[in-house]
């Protein structure tokens, strides 16, 4: 199974950026532990801070699941939401802090209402729940 991580504005800065919301750890380096942890599965990785970018990379993606954290376009992006919607490939809308929990602005999700399922607020580990329901998922339709 092939998993799509793609992850927006600012998100590059993680390791540094208001480590008390987002923790201490780039993603870099964690994504190298997701890898290894999930050596069944082939995890691959994307970041933007322009909105372009990540309309196009979820158009073109081959991959058989997307774990997406749109970062502040979630809040804003129509053209992110609409291509969450255009594509097939399934979808997990991932956020390391929870956005319910923050700003009034942060607590809508333009991209919900697109995707399968939405994991918030356990730190990076977000990203390796989220992989944990995509192999639930392929479980659960290899079994029907």
């Amino acid at each position: 199974m092939e998993i799509l991580i793609i992850n927006g504005p600012n998100l590059n800065l993680l390791g540094t950026r208001n480590p008390e919301v987002y923790g201490d750890q780039n993603f870099d380096s964690f994504l190298k532990e997701l890898q290894a942890e999930a050596e069944e599965m082939e995890i691959s990785y994307f970041q933007s801070n322009k909105e372009g970018e990540l309309v196009e990379k979820l158009q073109l993606s081959k991959a058989d699941g997307i774990l997406l954290n749109a970062g502040g376009f979630t809040h804003t992006s129509v053209a992110i939401a609409d291509a969450v919607e255009a594509i097939e490939t399934p979808v997990i809308e991932v956020h390391i802090s929870n956005p319910a929990a923050r700003e009034p602005f942060r607590h809508t999700s333009l991209i919900a209402p697109h995707v399968i399922g939405s994991i918030a607020g356990f730190g990076l580990e977000s990203y390796w729940v989220a992989i944990l329901a995509f192999q639930s998922l392929v479980s659960d339709i290899e079994e029907d």
